[in-house]
Formats: C-alpha cells, structure tokens, sequence
C-alpha cells in the first residue's frame, strides 16, 4: 500500500522562497514547527500516513534523517529571513509520524537542538512527541525530557486486544500504565490517543478503553473516529467483506459516551474530537493550525503554511534527501489561498473549537443558517446571541454537515 497522494498545486521554487504576501501580518500570527518522522516497524491497516517500513526505505536510511531533518531546518531559516517576516521565536515545536520515537532519544535531541538553535524557543514553548507505548522506556523518556520536550502524546488507541488485533496495533494494553508513569517521573505532560469505530468494537468495549484511559490521569485525550481510507488493507477488508463496515450510529453513541465520561472526570472539550483537564493542557500545537497559525513541516510530505502559502515536501523519503543533497528546496507543490478560500477554511476549522467562530466571518445566507442551526440543536443559543458559533454536542456529531449549512 501507498500512503494517500499529494494534492495538486502550483511548482514550488527550488529555493523554497515564498511570495512577499507570506510577510503581511507574521507578527500577529504564532510560528511553530512540525517535524515528520516517516518510519513505522509495521504498517498498520487502517494507516494511509506517509510512513515507510524498513522494507519500504528503499535508497533511504534511518541513520541518516536526523541530519537530512537538519538541513530542511536550516534552509527553513534561510527562506523566512529572505522573506523578510518578522522575526519570531517557535511557541510549538512537534514530532509526529510515522513513530518518531523509533530513532534513537539522541537522533530526536539532536533535531530539537537543531531547531531551537536556527529559531529560538519562546518562554514554556510546547515541544511534543508522539510515541507507541512500546516504543519508550523510563530512560528513552528522561533523555527525551532532558533534551527540551515537555509533553509525550503515547497512541494507546485502545484498551482491548481484539480491537488492537483488528487495527492491527502490536503493543499491550498493560503497558500503558507503565509508559505513562515513567513519562509522569521524567516531568513530562501526557495525552493518550484512542481510536472509536473499529469494526467489530462494541459500546462496552469503548467504554472499557475509557475507562483504562482515566485510570492512568492523563492531562489530555485525544478521540478520533476511526475513517476508513482509500487505499489502505482495512478498505480492502471491508469491500471483500471480511470485516463490517464501521457503524455510524454506534460511532455517534461512543463519541456521545466519551463526552459524559470525560466531562464527568473533569475534562472539557476544546475541539470537535480533544479534551484537556485544564487549558494549559490543550494541544497549543494543534491549536495553531485550527486558528490558521503559521508552522514550517519539515519531512518527507510534510505540509506547511505561511501566510496563506500552503506548500507540501515530496513524499519518499530517499527523494527527500536528494533535493536537499543537491541543496534544493524538497517541496514538491503549493498553493496561495484567495481571500475566499482563507474564509471558507476558516469557518470549517474555527467552528469545530470551544471559542467557536465569530459570526462576522459568515455571509449573509451563513448567517441566516444560524438560527435554523439553533432550532436543530446544533448550535448553541446562548453563545449566537453573543456572536459566536459554539456547537452542542449534537453538532460536534454534525460538524461536517454544519460547515456546510454555514457556507452554502
């Protein structure tokens, strides 16, 4: 299998260098950067992300990202001075993948320290990484603090054995406690990421998978409905029909279950599928992009955005490092938003976070949809008459549905 395909776009320079427009503004956005770490030791089935397993590096070594990372940072460096932006330090720095936590703690110090070295960290900057449970030790997760990262985001997913053997996650559920307590001695924040929807995954299941969760106090949890892709082993399951097609009604029950449990233990939602105990404990990183921010991407497929200028990396890993051996930029396309665009997107992100969205973005008809949205159920009254579009959790269910009532 392939991960999903690269939009289309514009030709990126091979400079990298962006338009004048990307400076307008830049000292009234946030700057952050996300790190793409493109390795897996197994593909799981419902994955279309752009990772590789060893098998699938093909011209491409683990050994040598870290350096390959390194010099997309630093040209990073050089087309935002060249841009002329305002300078600013990074308030998030994140590590995802893929499993970034495959490199060794030193390959993903040496990246940190790169980073902080050409940009600057602000006062109590974020700096993530995501990690499997079975990928991290008490030691791996103490280096890992020790070199700057504040916060561990561990893909727990699930707490039952058949649901992990349907989405084909190799670790045990009876690590968590144990990957979660050394992150807890290390001094580092954590999230855990579970997955609703599995074919196969009963009401009780989920619960049981919530309830494993809260035992372990995170400060943060992650709950995303599992989508079926295009392209990946479990589509193909599903169409020869050797696992069911997940429920959307059971979908809607479990995602209505999390929202009771994890109220009920003191967590609130800050966006359609993420709860925190407090708000410091939100995602800022994530944030960042729901509130149209500006972050660097670096790795193979990475995206990023500055300014209104979206642009995309190429995606193996082994081109990747050409381009930036031959000193070229490794974005392979881009786009410069129109001021409708930018709009659009920012009515489908903003209304999916507790702020909600200023009905001034609306246009006329959106904002005649407002009260149809109300007598629904799906927008919150009280919010509306002070300006604002906040969903109940009936329209965080809808989202989809009322991004589209709000922009037709």
């Amino acid at each position: 299998m392939s991960p999903s395909a690269l939009p289309l776009g514009d030709p990126a320079p091979p400079d990298g260098r962006l338009p004048p427009s990307a400076a307008v503004d830049s000292a009234a956005r946030d700057l952050g950067v996300y790190v793409h770490v493109p390795f897996c030791r197994v593909r799981c089935g419902y994955c279309d992300f752009n990772t590789y397993t060893a098998t699938e590096l093909r011209g491409a070594r683990q050994v040598d990202y870290a350096d390959e990372a390194l010099q997309e940072v630093r040209l990073a460096r050089q087309v935002l001075d060249d841009l002329g932006a305002e300078s600013r330090t990074l308030s998030t720095v994140f590590f995802g993948g893929g499993t970034p936590t495959l490199l060794p703690a030193q390959d993903l110090a040496r990246m940190l320290a790169g980073v902080r070295d050409q940009f600057g960290l602000s006062e109590n900057a974020e700096v993530t990484t995501e990690a499997n449970p079975d990928s991290v030790d008490a030691r791996y997760l103490q280096d890992l603090a020790d070199a700057g990262f504040t916060r561990v985001s561990f893909g727990m997913q699930s707490a039952v054995p058949h649901v992990l053997s349907t989405l084909e996650r190799t670790h045990d559920p009876a690590r968590i406690p144990d990957v979660v307590s050394a992150a807890r001695d290390a001094g580092l924040s954590v999230s855990l990421d579970l997955i609703y929807g599995t074919p196969g995954e009963s009401l009780d299941d989920w619960k049981r998978s919530l309830e494993h969760a809260l035992r372990q106090n995170p400060d943060h949890l992650s709950a995303y409905a599992l989508i079926v892709e295009d392209g990946t082993k479990l589509a193909r399951q599903i169409r020869r029909g050797e696992v069911a097609i997940p429920d959307d009604d059971l979908e809607a029950d479990m995602y209505e279950v999390a929202e009771s449990t994890l109220a009920a233990e003191g967590f609130s939602w800050y966006e359609v599928s993420n709860w925190a105990r407090t708000p410091d404990e939100r995602s800022r990183h994530n944030r960042a992009y729901w509130t149209g921010q500006d972050w660097w991407g670096v790795g193979p497929g990475a995206h990023s955005h500055v300014g209104g200028v979206r642009w995309w990396n190429v995606k193996h890993p082994a081109a990747y490092a050409a381009r930036l051996a031959d000193a070229t930029s490794p974005a392979a396309g881009r786009e410069t938003l129109d001021s409708e665009t930018r709009r659009i997107e920012r009515i489908l992100l903003e209304t999916r976070i507790r702020e909600g969205l200023s009905t001034r973005v609306l246009s006329a008809s959106g904002r005649t949809a407002v009260a149809e949205l109300i007598a629904d159920e799906l927008v919150n009254a009280e919010a509306a008459l002070r300006g604002r579009i906040v969903l109940t959790v009936k329209g965080r269910l809808l989202a989809d549905a009322v991004v589209r009532r709000l922009t037709d």
